[in-house]
């Protein structure tokens, strides 16, 4: 029993997977572009802002010139 069912499962697996649409090369190269522009864009923002609230923290405790 335990065989047909996985059977069975496979075979209902592989319909569902038949029905998605895939992104085109074009559309996953795009999305990728944009991931890692966004990545870099709150990479240099969280360091601005790290380096100025590292920078105000300093002055209140006066532990920068």
């Amino acid at each position: 029993m335990a065989k047909i069912n996985l059977v069975n499962f496979f075979n209902e697996t592989r319909q569902e997977v038949a029905k998605v649409t895939w992104p085109t090369r074009k559309e996953t190269g795009m999305t990728t572009v944009m991931i890692v522009i966004m990545a870099l864009v709150a990479g240099v923002f969280f360091l601005i802002v790290d380096s100025g609230v590292g920078f105000v923290i300093g002055k209140i405790l006066g532990m920068r010139s």
